[in-house]
């Protein structure tokens, strides 16, 4: 164990000496280039409640702009009548995720998009159901046939919009301390902050898995997060926990035995994953709480608090967690830098006036 402590320490010194460095372009994808008009034709849709079940469940019902493009509620609403089982993520710089979701079941913004629509606790929306609104809707008509040269509006084609919205959610470096710094303003960070710098990369070790400029290794790792206590009284959570087993495929026997979220395991079907979950970036953690794929941490303090403990306890636990032995100075000064990752006062985005239906007219001679 000795040896590993050792070999692990000194690939965390060797990381931090190259430094996090600042946001790079975001990366396109081929078959979904940008435009001003696609990305605001994804705005429009982003806060569009037509794409979902019953109508009245948009992106934005769990992804608001105010809130950091997240929520405060420590699991997501869900769609009326039930309740979500994970965290909503800030989408802040999800561009720059290789996997969506917790356990990274998508591989492109476009997919997340229309997982999230279709899921039946969260937009719970039929395909065909959803493109007929959206041809009963004018203004959506003219600007789909404008963005992607169609007749008509194409529900996949909402999802490339509304994913090319997302890319444009990026944090402005010139409002954020660390990047401030980073880019020779020595005036951004106070001595707290810096402090905490010298421990992120040092006795925290946190650079071992919050690497490069997105503050994350994009890879999975149990931590053995502590149980929501929520779930243990409220019925529409369990039901959906559970229910969320039985639908990705987990045994009978399981099923009944337990509401455990299993992590990268729906996705590999591997034993070794269970309880792993993709490590988030530390950009606008500021805005983003609360914390954990099951929102179980308020603040950034309890998370400190937690990683200090060394992690919690379950399967495949990560050997980069040790108790760490942070005073509580150290643990300020922590707290201090992870909050110099988040912009000063980020972006406003009021929700847009949307288009209204309208019922189409009848052929001509009729």
């Amino acid at each position: 164990m000795r040896c590993i402590a050792l070999v692990l320490s000194f690939c965390v010194q060797l990381v931090w000496a190259q430094g996090p460095g600042l946001l790079p372009p975001v990366p396109i994808p081929a078959d979904n280039p940008m435009s001003a008009a696609k990305v605001e034709l994804g705005r429009l849709l982003f806060f569009d409640p037509r794409l979902s079940g019953d109508g009245s469940t948009a992106c934005a019902s769990c992804h608001l702009p105010n809130l950091g493009w997240g929520e405060r509620s420590a699991v997501s609403r869900g769609y009326p009548g039930t309740s979500h089982w994970r965290n909503s993520q800030t989408l802040w710089n999800t561009a720059f995720y290789a996997r969506l979701f917790w356990d990274g079941a998508a591989g492109s913004l476009e997919a997340q998009a229309q997982s999230a629509a279709e899921g039946a606790v969260a937009g719970n929306g039929d395909l065909a159901m959803m493109e007929m609104r959206l041809r009963h809707v004018p203004e959506y008509v003219r600007r789909f046939r404008e963005v992607f040269g169609s007749e008509w509006p194409r529900i996949q084609h909402a999802w490339m919009a509304i994913a090319a919205f997302e890319r444009s959610l990026v944090s402005d470096p010139r409002r954020v301390p660390f990047d401030r710094w980073q880019a020779g303003d020595k005036t951004a960070l106070g001595a707290l902050a810096l402090a905490g710098y010298e421990l992120f990369g040092g006795k925290a070790r946190c650079i071992a898995c919050h690497t490069g400029a997105l503050f994350s290794d994009q890879a999975f790792h149990a931590l053995g997060v502590p149980r929501l206590p929520q779930a243990d009284s409220q019925v529409l959570h369990q039901i959906t926990a559970r229910w969320q087993n039985l639908q990705r495929g987990v045994s009978r026997e399981r099923y009944r035995a337990s509401d455990e979220d299993l992590g990268l395991e729906y996705v590999t079907r591997d034993a070794r994953d269970r309880g792993k979950f993709r490590t988030p970036s530390l950009r606008e953690l500021k805005h983003s709480a609360p914390y954990m794929h099951n929102g179980v941490f308020a603040n950034l303090a309890e998370v400190v608090d937690f990683f200090d403990r060394g992690g919690g306890n379950g399967p495949n636990k990560s050997p980069l967690l040790t108790p760490l032995g942070l005073s509580a100075e150290e643990k300020r000064a922590l707290v201090a830098f992870l909050e110099s990752l988040s912009m000063d006062d980020p972006p406003h985005l009021a929700p847009p006036a949307l288009p209204p239906t309208q019922a189409l007219e009848p052929p001509h001679g009729r």
